[in-house]
């Protein structure tokens, strides 16, 4: 990552997960001084440590619910990547006090730690299911964003700089639907699908790597930052899976799991009527107007919204084709097809 500058030293939380580790790596290749990795699970540490071999790579055992742990990780950071969450829709659907704990008292808790430790910057990640949420997590993620935004609004002129990023989902991260379509097909069974008209962002982990490197180049405070992305319907994206693994398109369709939607939108057309458009980003900026009621009831604000959401229903919509090249440039997709046929890995 060249936009951190020579000597720097950066934290990130959940820094063993799949953003985490690839964000590590970006980082060594220039000339940070120290990448400070926090996450609670010493036997990933301990794993990454062993896979990355790098003197400069710092762990920190710790939970971003425990507000002095961060404050000893954050002492003499420059910049803070948020990269700890529950993300699992499921599961914060059954433990939604957990989700409250993580993703908002625990960012809050990231935040003031930065703050009181002088970081320069820092950049929370969020997610599509923050707008319009309808389950525990995306409603947990929605309040990490407006923790962010009111700090930008109380700390006005303050020296560390709060922003967020917010995108779809990333194929292959943990927990994702690919590796599991590849895992049924393996053992010979149809993959799972919800619902086959239902519609999802397609997103490279470069991809979400790369937007976290925008927000920390061009951020103001409370800024967030939106990456454009194509979609599909979740029955294309199964059936490349199963034609690039040379099995029946053959389709398991179990239902809806718990607090699901069938499209997810990334920017609402509120945000929209005040982004700024940078090509392949969304910069929403905070509103920063304070509590002087009068400006809502006499005066407001008159702007012209657009008519549409950007939702996964209304983005560019690859088809089966167009989403297998996009498979094949994942290296995970290509490792496992190197193990039926070095052939069609290359």
């Amino acid at each position: 990552m060249t936009h951190v500058a020579a000597g720097r030293r950066v934290l990130i939380t959940g820094g063993t997960g799949s953003f985490g580790q690839t964000m590590v790596r970006r980082l060594l290749d220039g000339d940070v001084a120290e990448v400070r990795v926090f996450s609670r699970d010493e036997a990933k540490q301990d794993s990454m440590r062993r896979a990355i071999g790098d003197e400069r790579v710092r762990y920190h055992v710790g939970d971003v619910r425990d507000r002095d742990s961060l404050m000893r990780a954050a002492h003499g950071v420059d910049h803070v990547f948020h990269a700890a969450a529950l993300k699992q829709v499921p599961s914060c659907e059954f433990f939604p006090l957990e989700a409250v704990r993580t993703n908002i008292l625990g960012s809050a808790n990231v935040i003031e730690a930065a703050e009181r430790n002088g970081v320069r910057s820092v950049v929370l990640l969020s997610t599509d299911k923050a707008v319009f949420p309808v389950n525990a997590m995306g409603i947990s993620k929605a309040l990490m964003e407006k923790v962010a935004q009111a700090h930008a609004r109380s700390d006005l002129g303050g020296r560390t700089v709060v922003s967020c990023v917010r995108y779809g989902n990333v194929m292959y991260s943990r927990g994702s639907v690919i590796p599991l379509f590849i895992e049924q097909i393996k053992a010979g069974r149809a993959p799972t699908v919800t619902d086959p008209g239902m519609t999802r962002f397609l997103m490279s982990l470069t991809d979400s790597v790369e937007l976290v490197e925008h927000a920390f180049v061009h951020a103001r405070p409370g800024d967030i930052f939106i990456r454009k992305a194509p979609a599909s319907t979740v029955s294309d994206l199964a059936e490349a899976v199963c034609r690039l693994f040379d099995a029946p398109v053959k389709l398991d369709v179990i239902g809806m799991r718990h607090g699901e939607k069938r499209h997810e939108t990334l920017a609402s057309r509120e945000e929209l009527a005040r982004a700024d458009d940078f090509g392949n980003y969304f910069r929403v900026p905070v509103d920063s107007r304070n509590l002087n009621y009068a400006a809502y009831v006499s005066e407001g604000d008159v702007v012209e919204a657009p008519t549409e959401d950007f939702d996964s229903s209304n983005a560019p919509q690859l088809d089966v084709p167009q989403i297998m090249d996009v498979l094949l440039a994942l290296p995970e997709v290509r490792a496992e097809l190197a193990l039926r046929d070095p052939v069609l890995a290359c």
